[in-house]
């Protein structure tokens, strides 16, 4: 095991979101677990509906790297995964999907150390792996001050910046601090310090959490380089379906404002990444099987 504590997991054969219900904070979802199970099962459904349609095969011929995988943005070790340290986690998962050729996502949260530890978490593979790496920074939708602050920390480590935008719903981050809702004119203003802090070149800029016909109109109105389709693996209070289903139903649009659609949520196996760059994702997240893998202190494979 790479850090003590005991794992907020059942460790199910399958990780489909019937061993968790309710772990908030733990591993768990919303609504029961109800769009985590969703998010798992939609990708099979669509598999299923290729299948009986006859281009199951063509989906399983497409190529793809591993760099199309990354792992998602995750803080509170402590609270939701069962690390006794916070700190112990970050190395560890961001190494283990860099060895595993996967591309690494870094969050933020409350208190502000566990951006810290994402940070030097980073500068260590940096240091001791690869001069040239780089990540995905995600910050939570903080007031427009603390975003520019956080902003200067990571752009220097960064490949892209997000925002989350759907994690004022994050039950585990109520009452905790202050989130609020983003407009375009938000987001556009943070775009800007970006290009500023690297004076004058801009980076991909990555709206995440898009999953309602509000998130759509707010992709319309800014044109991020990236949409990020995501419920917060089941973990957000906007409405009950899967990540799945709504890339289905929405990439022709978002492709219309952005450059790339990523999606997350419910993706266990290399045939679920297929499915995704099917249906018209070019990167696919993944978190609960890796985290698993990361504190048992095992590599992780995408089979």
């Amino acid at each position: 095991m790479n850090g003590t504590g005991i794992l907020k997991c059942r460790r199910c054969p399958e990780c489909k979101g019937f061993g968790c219900i309710d772990q908030l904070p733990g591993l768990g979802g919303v609504f029961h677990n109800k769009n985590f199970q969703l998010n798992c099962s939609a990708w099979k459904d669509l598999q299923k509906k290729a299948e009986s349609n006859g281009k199951l095969e063509e989906i399983q011929k497409i190529d793809f790297s591993l760099s199309k995988v990354m792992c998602a943005p995750v803080t509170g070790s402590q609270e939701n995964i069962g690390y006794e340290h916070e700190q112990d986690f970050y190395f560890p998962y961001f190494n283990t999907s860099r060895e595993s050729g996967f591309g690494v996502c870094v969050g933020d949260g409350c208190p502000d150390e566990k951006l810290e530890y994402g940070i030097e978490a980073v500068k260590k593979i940096h240091a001791e792996y690869d001069s040239d790496f780089k990540a995905v920074f995600f910050l939570k939708p903080y007031p427009q001050k603390v975003l520019f602050e956080r902003l200067k920390k990571v752009v220097p480590y960064a490949s892209h910046i997000g925002v989350d935008i759907d994690a004022y719903n994050i039950v585990t981050m109520r009452n905790k601090v202050h989130l609020e809702k983003k407009t375009a004119a938000d987001l556009e203003e943070l775009r800007a310090v970006v290009r500023e802090l690297r004076g004058g070149e801009g980076l991909p800029f990555v709206v995440k959490g898009v999953f309602t016909d509000e998130d759509l109109a707010l992709v319309r109105d800014f044109h991020p380089e990236v949409a990020l389709v995501s419920n917060h693996g089941g973990r957000v209070e906007t409405r009950e379906g899967s990540s799945a289903d709504f890339l289905v139903a929405h990439a022709t649009e978002l492709k219309q404002s952005a450059c790339e659609i990523w999606v997350d949520g419910g993706i266990r196996t290399k045939l679920d990444v297929q499915t995704a760059l099917y249906y018209g994702a070019s990167r696919a997240l993944i978190a609960r099987p890796i985290i698993r893998a990361v504190f048992d202190g095992n590599k992780y494979e995408l089979k």
